[in-house]
């Protein structure tokens, strides 16, 4: 039930000064769950309702995680499984997922973009957008966003030691020399998201306390917070609410 504005405001203030000085995730991983049901508890027999409701949601997400020094967010839009939904469902949500990422490159947003999946079993218009937007935003310094579309965390490390193998290929590395010096540091270097700090946090919306494959190899030490809400419903208190679950924690990191 939603909060009066009154009671919301001082509620917001109290997470605030709670947070006050304690630990923030660098990089927060986002489970966009829930558009669909939305649209239907909302009484829309269209679920692209619900999954414009959850786009109008993201750049709110982005601006807080970065007012609360979050430097890395990866927003998981479109799953590997997603793909294989009816045509009637799939293209509106394709579209717009392109105009959201689209609007998320624009020089007045300011984000830096990067595309997480894999991006050939997108139809070859949508890639093309995606990439462009991406491409606009690759000499900015503010928030790294990344968009996971067609992902899905099996599918992300096939695709690792695929990229791996080829490698060495090209050097001339064969398979038993390979084998022989092979260890985690070397996959990691192939991921999609190579080169950024893994997750400190996963966030997950709608209710559902499952992982279904996101960043399954970088959340091995992450901590998660699932929120009952569904994603277009997700408040700032919300948000402020998961990184307090994350700032009384102690990580354990597998100990």
């Amino acid at each position: 039930m939603a909060l009066p504005n009154p009671v919301y405001a001082i509620y917001e203030r109290l997470l605030r000064r709670q947070l006050a000085g304690r630990p923030v995730p660098r990089h927060v991983g986002v489970m966009c769950d829930g558009n669909r049901r939305w649209a239907r508890a909302s009484g829309s027999g269209d679920v692209s309702f619900g999954h414009r409701a959850g786009a109008d949601r993201i750049e709110d997400v982005l601006r807080w995680s970065r007012d609360a020094g979050v430097e890395v967010v990866t927003l998981w839009l479109l799953s590997t499984d997603n793909l294989s939904r009816p045509a009637a469902e799939l293209d509106p949500l394709l579209r717009i997922i392109e105009k959201l990422v689209s609007d998320l490159s624009t020089d007045r947003a300011g984000w830096r973009i990067t595309l997480v999946g894999a991006l050939d079993l997108l139809p070859p218009e949508t890639a093309h957008v995606l990439k462009a937007a991406a491409e606009r935003t690759s000499g900015r310094r503010g928030l790294a966003v990344n968009i996971a579309v067609g992902y899905g965390g099996r599918q992300e490390i096939a695709d690792a030691v695929r990229s791996l193998l080829h490698e060495h290929a090209a050097a001339g590395t064969s398979i038993e020399e390979l084998a022989e010096v092979l260890d985690v540091d070397h996959i990691a270097e192939h991921l999609y998201t190579r080169g950024q700090p893994d997750p400190d946090l996963v966030i997950r919306t709608s209710g559902e306390q499952r992982m279904s494959g996101f960043l399954l190899w970088q959340s091995a030490h992450s901590e998660f917070y699932f929120c009952e809400a569904y994603w277009p419903d997700f408040r700032r208190i919300d948000f402020l609410r998961a990184l307090r679950a994350y700032a009384d924690r102690h990580r354990r990191f597998g100990s």
